[in-house]
């Protein structure tokens, strides 16, 4: 949690707000703090005026450098991680240089069955916090970070690097407890399923029409030709040279399977779902 890449702008926020609160405020609320018993105001001893007047003119110095980056907020053309004086003060700082208006999310799912062409066998493994089952509620984690769910999410987006997600899919093979562990739900208690594959789906907020209809939190639409299933060997291994990947495509959303096999290793199909102007995953 502490060191899962932005996490730490959650704690690093908490503590700057801690820091400007009164004790007295603290222990109005936890009486049970230390250092209140006796305590008074005259006991706060006042602050000198030079301090006064320097934290006056910072103040002021900060709301006068600010009208530049508020008026970037309502801009048609807003600029992300900018500076807006020679001072680098007040700048406009975000995790995100830019928030995308679709979610798209990959559901894994794992079947027992000996066909993989039986749809009835599917069942999907669940997340403790991304997206799922449209049925449930979303959860709220912060301050604690889900790097699973947060590597996920990427994942949709689009990301080069997507061998961690190859090696989870043989995990998931191997019914690796310790993998199964950072799931909320695993649909197969007993033993490893035979096939795993990756479907993108988009998701939205249901209306509050759809919602007193459905009692779902999400729709979500499958995208046509987006699935990718893998059934390795039980004694295969993953290779330890990352295979050739497809090169890169700006079509709105498609699917590209590319197979290799080695001898002694497993059948690998690689999937890329493409958003434009990124590339997509692959599974």
């Amino acid at each position: 949690m502490a060191t899962g890449n932005f996490a730490w702008l959650n704690w690093i926020t908490i503590v700057l707000v801690f820091a400007a609160v009164d004790d007295r405020a603290f222990r109005t609320v936890f009486p049970f703090l230390p250092g209140g018993a006796g305590e008074t105001s005259a006991a706060v001893p006042a602050s000198p005026p030079w301090f006064v007047v320097l934290v006056l003119a910072v103040t002021l110095l900060l709301v006068v450098l600010s009208f530049w980056p508020a008026r970037n907020l309502v801009a048609r053309r807003q600029l992300m991680n900018a500076s807006f004086n020679r001072y680098h003060l007040v700048n406009a700082y975000g995790a995100f240089g830019t928030v995308t208006k679709k979610r798209y999310e990959i559901v894994v799912e794992g079947s027992a069955a000996e066909d993989p062409g039986d749809e009835t066998a599917w069942r999907p493994y669940e997340f403790h916090g991304k997206p799922g089952d449209p049925a449930r509620l979303p959860r709220q984690f912060a301050p604690y970070h889900l790097r699973l769910d947060w590597l996920m999410w990427f994942l949709a987006l689009g990301v080069r690097d997507t061998r961690w997600f190859e090696m989870f899919l043989v995990r998931l093979l191997e019914g690796d407890r310790p993998t199964l562990r950072m799931l909320r739900v695993n649909p197969f208690p007993d033993a490893p399923p035979r096939y795993v594959r990756a479907r993108l789906f988009r998701y939205r907020f249901a209306t509050g029409a759809e919602k007193r209809v459905t009692g779902d939190w999400w729709v979500r639409t499958h995208r046509p030709g987006s699935t990718c299933t893998r059934s390795p060997s039980r004694e295969a291994r993953m290779p330890e040279t990352a295979p050739s990947r497809p090169r890169a495509s700006t079509d709105p959303v498609r699917c590209r399977i590319s197979r290799f096999a080695r001898p002694g290793n497993v059948d690998m199909r690689h999937l890329r779902a493409v958003h434009p102007p990124r590339a997509g995953f692959r599974a």
